[in-house]
């Protein structure tokens, strides 16, 4: 059997593993890339990229139906389901050439498409082949979580695998999961027309913070989404095009298609992790804060670990791994300056410390400050001044910041650059931005911070009396 050897192996071709291959190849290591499906991973195929294209066509035919105050008479478009699933297809083959086997290969990566499985600590085999490296990375990813509801094997249902395969409109689509995936899916098929239930087992959106949570799913459930909290399934049956949903609490659901979200598992069953002496568990593989395994040779990063599933969090530990792995430098992976963002009508995002989390942590060191966007000049001009801002504050700098509103995945960047670099308040309250923007309110969260300290301190006031008594 033929032996390749290596200076890094990376086993994943998604967002993580691509990032970490582009950047030790670039800066002059030997790098073996191995993808046993397809380049991209779930972000590219079957997660970001289709979801948000998605929602977009969802938010195209969700606009000219809704009484504004524009002036413009509100009508009710020729939807294609088809069509808007095109639109899908498309999005996915315009990025995909960045994340492809010829771009990588031209690179200088050496690109192999299989399934890795270790044979020791040190080498991998893929289609016969062996890869011996200095060094691993596992950036497998994840892949939906299938329950072990009873009747769901004979029952045909989709994930986000699949759905975005369909053609054909749901009728009537029930969703078991009230997490973003189920939320954001269930939204977009509202809004291109079909009727939706969603079946959460405890409370949806429950990651968010409540108050933010509530607004968004207060304006979800306004469009004709039915959403049954408190609803743990327990049995499923029926056929394609029919389907019905049992709970625990005896309510039964029935629609023509079912969409299954109610999580992810790490893709870990194939890669012989033993043979490596790499600590695992169902939960995803096991990693210290420089995303190192019980292997020191193995890093992994991304869904794989179990932790944070986000794109933009893998990408980040992918810069953590090349700083490690390639240039030697000790690097540690830190996660409360790391954002995330619901794509639903109004938007969702957060970054550090829920005010529960940050009241739990700080007690009365905490401050929170809070800006409506019913008092925001373009949220005014643009007729949609659903939800708020708050920021948790401690000794004077942001510890997080949760955001409902327009465009709240934007608006969150600032936070997110702020707890980064342990910046103050006072960094964005003398940051000047254009009027009338969205960003404003971020400006004005902070003033609102600094508000209290100003204009109702007594001191302040006798000074200022003083200083005029003065001035020529």
């Amino acid at each position: 059997m033929s032996v390749t050897e290596t200076d890094l192996c990376v086993i994943g071709g998604g967002s993580g593993g691509l990032s970490v291959a582009a950047g030790a190849v670039q800066m002059g290591a030997r790098v073996v890339l191995i993808e046993g499906h397809k380049m991209g991973g779930d972000c590219l195929n079957y997660g970001c990229v289709p979801s948000k294209a998605l929602i977009a066509a969802a938010n195209a035919a969700h606009a000219p139906q809704q009484p504004n105050a524009f002036g413009v008479t509100p009508t009710t478009p020729d939807v294609s389901y088809q069509g808007a699933m095109e639109h899908v297809g498309r999005v996915i083959e315009t990025i995909a050439p960045h994340d492809s086997v010829e771009r990588f290969e031209g690179l200088g990566v050496d690109v192999r498409q299989g399934y890795a499985k270790f044979v020791s600590p040190e080498e991998v085999e893929v289609d016969g082949h062996r890869i011996r490296a200095r060094r691993f990375v596992i950036a497998t990813g994840s892949s939906p979580f299938v329950p072990p509801i009873p009747g769901l094997e004979s029952v045909p249902f989709l994930t986000n695998e699949s759905l975005f395969d369909l053609r054909k409109r749901p009728q009537h689509l029930i969703v078991i999961g009230g997490g973003p995936i189920g939320i954001e899916m269930a939204q977009a098929h509202r809004r291109l027309g079909s009727d939706v239930t969603v079946l959460e087992g405890a409370t949806a959106l429950s990651a968010d913070d409540p108050d933010i949570a509530k607004v968004a799913l207060d304006a979800i459930r306004k469009e004709g989404v039915v959403i049954e909290e408190g609803a743990l399934v327990s049995e499923v049956s029926g056929k394609s095009g029919a389907v019905t949903v049992k709970t625990k609490d005896g309510r039964e659901f029935e629609g023509s298609d079912l969409l299954v979200a109610v999580g992810r598992k790490p893709n870990i069953d194939k890669l012989n992790l033993d043979a490596a002496n790499v600590a695992h568990s169902e939960k995803g593989i096991d990693v210290d804060s420089a995303l190192k395994t019980s292997n020191r040779r193995v890093y992994a990063i991304g869904d794989v670990t179990g932790g944070m599933q986000f794109t933009h969090a893998a990408g980040y530990q992918a810069g953590i791994v090349v700083r490690s792995a390639v240039l030697g430098l000790p690097s540690k992976a830190r996660t409360d300056h790391i954002p995330w963002a619901t794509y639903t009508s109004p938007e969702i995002a957060q970054v550090g410390l829920t005010e529960a989390q940050a009241r739990e942590k700080y007690k009365d060191k905490l401050k929170v400050a809070r800006a409506d966007f019913s008092g925001q000049d373009r949220a005014i001009a643009q007729d949609d001044t659903r939800g708020f801002i708050k920021v948790m504050v401690v000794g004077g700098r942001p510890v997080g910041a949760s955001i409902v509103g327009p465009h709240a995945s934007d608006l969150i960047g600032i936070w997110a650059l702020a707890i980064a670099n342990k910046l103050k308040m006072s960094a964005v309250t003398s940051t000047v931005l254009p009027y009338p923007t969205l960003g404003e309110i971020n400006k004005r969260v902070a003033g609102n911070y600094f508000s209290p300290m100003i204009f109702e301190s007594a001191l302040l006031k006798r000074v200022v009396k003083w200083v005029q008594r003065f001035l020529p």
